[in-house]
């Protein structure tokens, strides 16, 4: 069976509203699908993309193609990237991979924040601190502007 992502169209006439489904490719456009992992809503200001990004990998990772048009929605909600990630087309440099469904679960579940560590700043030292830093980059940002000025006169 060739799985397909692709669109499903919903609403008026002139007022389209698309559920992104898997579905089996031979189906007809508004057919069954197997599973909703999104809308897609193109006539909002900006358009509304909501993709369930989880479910959209693991079923590229099955081997669902998308459509052109569903692949650059999945490009936009980033699932695509993912999925590039995964299957070892694009590699990060400095960044750990991408963990399965299976280490993420268990990195949550890991997770300990104690909130004994967190200390406070009083409001009125974080206040001030970016006011004076403010102050010394505006006289650092103006010393290097007159020797440049200065250079170009003495080259011509």
């Amino acid at each position: 069976m060739a799985v397909k992502i692709r669109l499903q169209r919903f609403g008026k006439k002139k007022q389209p509203v698309y559920r992104v489904v898997v579905m089996d490719g031979r189906k007809p456009r508004d057919g069954r699908y197997l599973e909703a992992i999104g809308r897609y809503e193109p006539r909002q200001d900006p358009s509304l993309i909501e993709i369930d990004n989880d479910r959209a990998l693991d079923w590229l990772m099955k081997g669902a193609q998308p459509t052109e048009t569903a692949q650059k929605l999945l490009e936009v909600s980033g699932a695509w990237a993912r999925f590039k990630v995964a299957k070892g087309e694009i590699y990060t440099v400095g960044v750990k991979a991408a963990p399965t469904v299976e280490e993420a679960d268990a990195d949550a579940d890991a997770v300990d924040v104690s909130v004994e560590e967190v200390t406070e700043v009083p409001a009125e030292e974080a206040v001030e601190a970016p006011v004076e830093e403010a102050e010394e980059a505006g006289d650092a940002q103006e010393a290097p502007a007159e020797p440049e000025a200065e250079a170009g006169e003495d080259s011509e």
